[in-house]
């Protein structure tokens, strides 16, 4: 079996993590970010009325700690509330010792928020800009003090990496990785006018794949999870249908 060469899209430096994951299963990557994370200016968390984080990617977890300059005593005493394994792991390597996780999405995770102690105190959800405050609004309906925070946001690179090009431009099979839909869009503004008869896409999530429904690639499926593990489940599923 043929192992095609695998596009990275994911910002950095989860596409480096995602690259070394990769080679360990025997894939050959190639980074390609399609968005770059830019920190927010004066974003340095109030926590006076928090006694509970809400973690919904690593990144997050990432620009929290840079915010509040690491693991302070006030920090310390937070639950860590996050979904995901790589959110997960995030939270654990910063040193959370309260730290509850969570499977599935969002919406899994306000779920889970929502059945424990009503009496736990406020709750911060940060992320990038473009979480929008959805799962806080859930929570707020459900009678929790919650608030959001942007931390940062993520922009378009604009072009693709030049190996990356060449793989989508050569007449062997090539796949690409979409970690999300905001990635997704970026993708498909990168590679306007190129044919993706040769690219099988595998995004994380229906959500990262909606916008590629016709973006005229030889393939398009998307993990049974939105995590990187189920990610990869379905990266192997389709080298093997190749």
């Amino acid at each position: 079996m043929v192992t095609p060469p695998v596009i990275v899209t994911r910002a950095e430096p989860g596409a480096s993590e995602t690259a070394e994951r990769l080679a360990r299963l025997g894939f050959q990557a190639i980074l390609s970010p399609m968005l770059v994370l830019k920190e927010l200016e004066g974003s340095v968390p109030e926590l006076s009325d928090v006694s509970n984080l809400i973690f919904t990617s690593a990144n997050g977890v990432r620009f929290f700690m840079q915010a509040v300059g690491g693991m302070t005593p006030q920090v310390a005493g937070l639950t860590a509330w996050g979904v995901g394994p790589a959110t997960n792991a995030a939270i654990q390597e910063a040193g959370f010792g309260l730290h509850v996780e969570g499977d599935g999405n969002a919406e899994d995770l306000a779920a889970m928020i929502l059945k424990s102690d009503p009496d736990s105190g406020g709750f911060l959800h940060v992320a990038n800009s473009a979480a929008g405050g959805d799962l806080v609004r859930r929570l707020m309906e459900g009678g929790r003090t919650a608030r959001f925070q942007a931390l940062y946001e993520t922009a378009p690179i604009g072009q693709l990496a030049v190996k990356a090009r060449q793989a989508i431009l050569a007449p062997d099979d090539c796949m690409v990785l979409i970690h999300s839909a905001k990635g997704a869009a970026a993708f498909l503004s990168a590679v306007d006018k190129i044919s993706l008869e040769t690219s099988t896409l595998v995004a994380i999530s229906e959500a990262a794949a909606t916008p590629l429904t016709d973006a005229g690639a030889k393939r398009l499926l998307h993990a049974a999870r939105p995590n990187e593990d189920a990610l990869m489940d379905a990266l192997e599923k389709a080298r093997q249908e190749l």
